[in-house]
């Protein structure tokens, strides 16, 4: 499920939702950063989660800090994250539920800090409390839904959870509310968007390019290595970004 073995034009091609999603990420991250003059200080003076500005009116702050981002590592965990762990569920739901969820648990999770984090909470961005519903939506199946998940994929999911919950309470500008109620929408939504659904298994399958050769004659003497080299770049890839993500956040 969280094995990337697309090229780039195959991926943009069977998660449209997924790309469409980190290319906006990418456009308003560059465009606050780089061209501040030309609306980038307007995009993030008008986008970025403020509860008072919410609470006189500006409810559009739920949904536009789902897209934004901070700084260049903040921008990177986030859309990595969603690139792995976002096609899965998207070839899962289909292009209008998996769109559908990831906002609506991402305004859920605004929401949660509008409430709890009072009028005089810190301003806010990131895609992590969708990011979280994501995981939320990944911990109903592993534990109510096993027909969807597998063992193997199950223990990635739980490992990579209680990373990003340690990491939620080790860096003290993290929107602590964002994650733990993304994830508690996540969870409390999944059982309707997962309903009538049938085993994943059979619905995924790898998309190859034209041209792309998809026997290998020696696979069986590279498998193994080949596991172990993808699981150990996935690994590296992951810590690094997390690495990033607590310091630079």
């Amino acid at each position: 499920m969280f094995v990337r073995n697309e090229s780039f034009r195959s991926f943009l091609r069977s998660y449209p939702v997924v790309s469409g999603i980190v290319a906006i990420h990418l456009i308003l991250f560059l465009w606050m950063f780089l061209f501040p003059s030309l609306g980038g200080n307007l995009i993030f003076i008008l986008g970025v989660g403020h509860n008072l500005s919410i609470a006189q009116g500006e409810l559009w702050r739920l949904v536009t800090p789902i897209f934004m981002h901070i700084s260049p590592a903040h921008f990177l965990f986030n859309s990595f994250s969603l690139v792995l762990f976002g096609p899965a569920l998207e070839r899962l739901l289909g292009k209008w539920r998996f769109i559908s969820i990831y906002i609506l648990t991402g305004i859920l999770a605004n929401v949660a800090t509008f409430y709890i984090g009072g009028l005089g909470y810190s301003p806010h961005l990131g895609a992590s409390g969708a990011i979280f519903g994501l995981f939320g939506i990944y911990l109903y199946m592993v534990l109510y839904r096993k027909d969807l998940i597998d063992q193997n994929n199950s223990q990635v999911v739980i490992t990579i959870l209680v990373i990003g919950l340690i990491m939620t309470f080790v860096n003290a500008r993290i929107n602590v509310y964002a994650h733990i109620f993304g994830l508690i929408s996540g969870a409390a939504l999944a059982p309707i968007f997962l309903f009538k659904l049938r085993r994943y298994a059979p619905q995924y399958r790898h998309v190859f390019d034209e041209g792309e050769i998809s026997f290998n004659p020696n696979r069986w003497k590279n498998r193994r290595f080949g596991a172990r080299t993808k699981k150990t770049v996935f690994w590296i890839l992951f810590v690094l970004l997390v690495i990033l993500g607590v310091i630079f956040k």
